[in-house]
């Protein structure tokens, strides 16, 4: 049996993937991402630890930003274990193992909106607002509306035959 290799460098096995979250801003900073989000999604799921989603402006632009981060990463010793979407270029994923990152066109990136999926819950919804006693609250049931009535029909006095 075989061992297999970790994605982080022997140095930062132990630490949090920081170093590589700095390797990735970098890369992303250096090729003009736009709109860059970094979000924890530790306790949301099991996949990853780090989602970073940015925007190029054009599908050529998404590209190179994958292909820098991808660079960036394997220079600084971090494995990437796959590429996705790089034919279209309109959506490019690169999973790094502890860290996925999403680069999008922003049309692409609007209609999926990952932001609002991925983002943490709220500490707890709010709770409907009771009235107090006493108190006279606006019905929300619809204003009853007059019956229509048909118009009273005409009677046409008869001609004598």
């Amino acid at each position: 049996m075989t061992a297999r290799k970790s994605s982080r460098p022997k140095a930062a096995r132990t630490s949090t993937p920081s170093a590589l979250i700095k390797t990735i801003s970098a890369a992303l900073d250096d090729m003009k991402a736009v709109n860059v989000r970094v979000m924890d999604v530790r306790g949301i799921t099991d996949i990853a630890d780090c989602m970073i989603i940015a925007s190029g402006n054009s599908d050529r632009h998404v590209r190179s930003i994958a292909d820098r981060v991808v660079e960036r990463c394997k220079a600084a010793g971090f494995r990437p274990y796959g590429r996705e979407g790089e034919r279209d270029a309109e959506w490019v994923l690169v999973d790094l193992n502890d860290v996925i990152v999403h680069v999008m066109l922003p049309r692409v990136r609007e209609f999926y909106g990952l932001e609002h999926l991925w983002e943490r819950p709220a500490a707890k919804p709010a709770e409907p607002r009771v009235p107090a006693k006493g108190k006279k609250t606006a019905s929300r049931a619809p204003a009853k509306r007059p019956r229509k009535t048909a118009p009273a029909k005409r009677r046409t006095p008869r001609a004598a035959s």
